[in-house]
Formats: C-alpha cells, sequence, structure tokens
C-alpha cells in the first residue's frame, strides 16, 4: 500500500498564499493573463480588464509581495510576469486554472482581447517605450470614473 508524502509547514504555508491570491476574480484574471502570454504592462491590465490604474496596482501590488508575480520597471512602466522559476504548487494551480476557466465568458472574452492586442506587445522586450502610453497615465478606456454617491436615497 503506498503512504502518502508527508506535507511540510512550509509547503503548507505556501498552499496558503496561492489560494488567498485566488480568492479575488481580478487576481484570477491577470494570473490567467501573464499564464498566457510572456509579460504585460500596467496599461495592458487596465485595458484587457476595464478597469482604472488603481485597481490593477492594488492587485499587482498584493501579487507581487506574495510572491506570484514578478516586476521589472522600463522607463515610466511597471512590466509584470510570472516568475520563471515557480514551485510545484504554484505550477499546478496555474495550469488548474487556465483549464477552469475555459468555460466562463469573462476569462475567455480577457483572451480574446489579449490577442487582439498581441501584435503591439513587441516593445516590451524592444526598445522599451509603451506603444499604449497614453493608457499608463489615466483610467482604461472606457472605464468610467467611481461615482462618489451622498449615501443618500
Amino acid at each position: 500500500m503506498p503512504t502518502r508524502r508527508q506535507t511540510t509547514a512550509d509547503e503548507s504555508a505556501e498552499l496558503i498564499v496561492i489560494y488567498q491570491c485566488l480568492c479575488d476574480e481580478t487576481r484570477l484574471r491577470i494570473l490567467n493573463l501573464l499564464a498566457s502570454t510572456d509579460q504585460l504592462c500596467v496599461c495592458h491590465f487596465q485595458r484587457l480588464l476595464n478597469k482604472t490604474q488603481v485597481q490593477i496596482s492594488k492587485h499587482l501590488s498584493y501579487l507581487k509581495a506574495k510572491g506570484l508575480v514578478k516586476s521589472t520597471k522600463r522607463a515610466n512602466w511597471m512590466i509584470y510576469r510570472l516568475p520563471r522559476q515557480r514551485s510545484a504548487e504554484l505550477d499546478a494551480n496555474l495550469r488548474c486554472l487556465q483549464d477552469c476557466v475555459q468555460t466562463h465568458s469573462i476569462f475567455k472574452d480577457d483572451l480574446k482581447r489579449l490577442r487582439k492586442l498581441q501584435p503591439t506587445l513587441g516593445w516590451l522586450s524592444d526598445d522599451g517605450s509603451c506603444s499604449d502610453a497614453s493608457e499608463c497615465s489615466g483610467p482604461a478606456k472606457g472605464v468610467a470614473s467611481p461615482s462618489r454617491g451622498t449615501g443618500k436615497k
């Protein structure tokens, strides 16, 4: 009878961190996009997810602090990617994510938009200037600024 491998405290802690990151739709969408391409700029996430720079940056900072994404600064732009060397646990969960989202329209739509955007992503490995520079300095196109209600009805 095969014996079960003992899970170490470090492995358990890593799984908890991974699942904490996966319990938010925006973070799931970000990780799914990064698993489908090499790297993306904050402005690309804004465009792909139809979210503001503040919203995207908040989620990317969280993922970076937990070690699920890496970043590099190129001129005025922050470029994000998945870690080159990933734990077996993270790798397995990213593969599972990509399998699970195949039937969900929001994720399929994200990937359709990514495919349309990919021809413009060459700058990420070339001269360091963002082809979507106008996106980097303001909210994503089509995203209205959040309205501040009075709380009264």
